[in-house]
């Protein structure tokens, strides 16, 4: 009886404190990617596709991955986290994060999967990520640095988040990034919807690594993409019980979004302000 206690106990208090992430430290980077496994992280993934005319299947859950659509591999002599993107879902930090700076790289795989065989290979970097998966979007509300084949920095809102961007429309009406524009709030179901593109489009041919770097401090944040800034998201929040309240930390989400994607060298480090050579 004492051995079992002892033994639930590990399990309960002991296991999570080993995976448990360090407090950022102003200018010290860690890892957040160990190069061997996925600890730290847990997975969550929807339904199996179904074809037309199937029955559509139970969605697979938390940390339940049969055909191991997030795995840990060797790409060009290094280690890093493959998505396959064979099912909708995402992989995120157990740790929550507030004022950062996080840089990775990725690149994309060859494969692709329904229903996006047709479309841009597309996953995403989701922040101040709160609340329950399996929403209505799938992923946990969150704002998204979009990682998609050329639209790489464009910003989506996933649920009941609102953020200040400064912006303009195009030809098509569709609102872009504009520094010194005037700030236009972004919400989804509302006129302007919950997406801006990015300006300007920095990403490399598909196959080779890109750098991505999410800079964020108090209700504002900025997209990196190899080196130039095409995004600035200010006054992030969200919506509770009907009122807006700042939304500033949370845990980080990676897509898997019917596309095969590579993710490595994940580091983070905290910071006392924001670059300000990057967005003078």
């Amino acid at each position: 009886m004492k051995l079992s206690l002892l033994v639930a106990y590990f399990f309960l208090f002991a296991l999570p404190a080993v995976f448990a992430q360090k407090p950022l430290q102003n200018g010290v980077w860690q890892s957040l990617f160990n190069e061997k496994d996925l600890a730290g992280w847990q997975t969550y993934l929807d339904h199996p596709y179904a074809k037309e005319g199937q029955p559509k299947l139970p969605a697979l859950g938390l940390n339940n991955d049969p055909n191991h659509v997030f795995s840990v591999v060797k790409v060009d002599g290094k280690p890093a986290i493959r998505i396959s993107g064979e099912t909708f879902g995402g992989i995120n930090t157990l740790a929550d994060f507030e004022n950062y700076h996080l840089r990775l790289e990725f690149k994309w795989g060859q494969l692709k999967w329904p229903p996006k065989l047709d479309q841009p290979r597309d996953s995403g970097l989701l922040y101040h990520s709160v609340g329950a998966h399996g929403t209505s979007m799938l992923w946990m509300e969150s704002f998204e640095y979009q990682i998609q084949e050329g639209d790489c920095g464009d910003y989506w809102g996933v649920m009941n988040v609102l953020t200040d961007i400064s912006a303009v429309k195009n030809e098509k009406g569709k609102y872009v990034y504009q520094p010194g524009a005037a700030p236009v709030i972004f919400q989804d179901k509302t006129p302007n919807g919950r997406t801006v593109l990015k300006a300007p489009d920095n990403e490399k041919p598909s196959g080779e690594w890109n750098t991505v770097d999410l800079y964020c401090f108090g209700d504002t944040c900025l997209h990196v993409i190899n080196g130039k800034v095409n995004m600035l998201l200010t006054k992030t929040r969200h919506i509770v019980d009907g009122q807006e309240q700042p939304l500033t930390k949370g845990k980080l989400q990676i897509q898997s979004e019917g596309a095969e994607v590579f993710y490595r060298n994940i580091q983070i480090e905290g910071i006392t302000k924001l670059p300000v050579w990057l967005i003078k």
